[in-house]
C-alpha cells in the first residue's frame, strides 16, 4: 500500500458517514432521508468492524451514539438542527482528542516513521486540532443561522476540502523532510 493511501485511508473512513449525510441532504433537501442514511452508514461501519473482529475506538462508539441520538431527535422533531449540531459536537470532541501530544504517530506510514522529527509530528497534530475547532465553529454558526440545505451544502464542500488541503500540505511537507533526512548512498 502506498504511503499516501496508508495515511489517507483512516481519515476517509472516519469521514464517510458525515460526508454521505451532508451530500444526501445537500442534493435532496430531505432531512429524514439524509439522517436515515447517516444512521444506517454509521451502524454499518461499526458492524463491519465487529465482523472483522477489529477494535472499535471510543471515538467511533461516541460518534455512533451521537448519530443515533441526534439523528433520532431529528427524525422525531423534524428539525434538522439536531443532526446538524451533531457535527459540531463531533468536531469539538475530535479536536480535543487531537490535542493529545503525538496522536498523529499512529497515522504515519512505516516509511516515514523515524524520518520526520517528532516536533513536526506534534505540531501537525495541533494544526489538525485547530482545523477541527474551526470546522466546529463554522458548522455551529451555519446550523444556527442558515437553512439546513445551505448548511449541508457548505459543509459538504468545507469538510472534505479543508481536510484534503491540510492533508496534502502536511503530506508534501513530511515527504520533503523525509527525503532530506534519508541516508545518502555513496556511489
Amino acid at each position: 500500500m502506498s504511503p499516501l493511501v496508508y495515511a489517507a485511508r483512516p481519515i476517509l473512513i472516519d469521514m464517510a458517514a458525515t460526508l454521505v449525510f451532508y451530500g444526501v441532504l445537500a442534493t435532496t433537501g430531505d432531512v429524514a432521508v439524509a439522517t436515515g442514511v447517516g444512521i444506517v452508514l454509521g451502524l454499518a461501519q461499526v458492524a463491519v468492524m465487529k465482523l472483522r473482529r477489529r477494535r472499535i475506538a471510543a471515538m467511533q462508539w461516541t460518534a455512533l451514539a451521537l448519530v443515533v441520538i441526534m439523528g433520532g431527535a431529528t427524525l422525531l422533531t423534524h428539525d434538522a438542527r439536531f443532526v446538524l449540531f451533531k457535527a459540531t459536537i463531533v468536531y469539538v470532541a475530535i479536536g480535543a482528542a487531537m490535542l493529545e501530544r503525538g496522536w498523529m504517530g499512529r497515522y504515519m506510514p512505516p516509511i516515514a516513521q523515524g524520518r520526520i522529527p517528532q516536533g513536526y509530528v506534534i505540531g501537525a497534530g495541533y494544526v489538525w486540532a485547530g482545523l477541527m475547532f474551526a470546522s466546529a465553529l463554522l458548522n455551529l454558526g451555519l446550523t444556527m443561522t442558515a437553512q439546513a440545505k445551505t448548511t449541508a451544502a457548505v459543509m459538504s464542500i468545507w469538510a472534505p476540502a479543508s481536510k484534503a488541503a491540510l492533508f496534502a500540505a502536511q503530506y508534501l511537507l513530511f515527504r520533503s523532510v523525509a527525503r532530506r533526512s534519508a541516508p545518502t548512498v555513496a556511489a
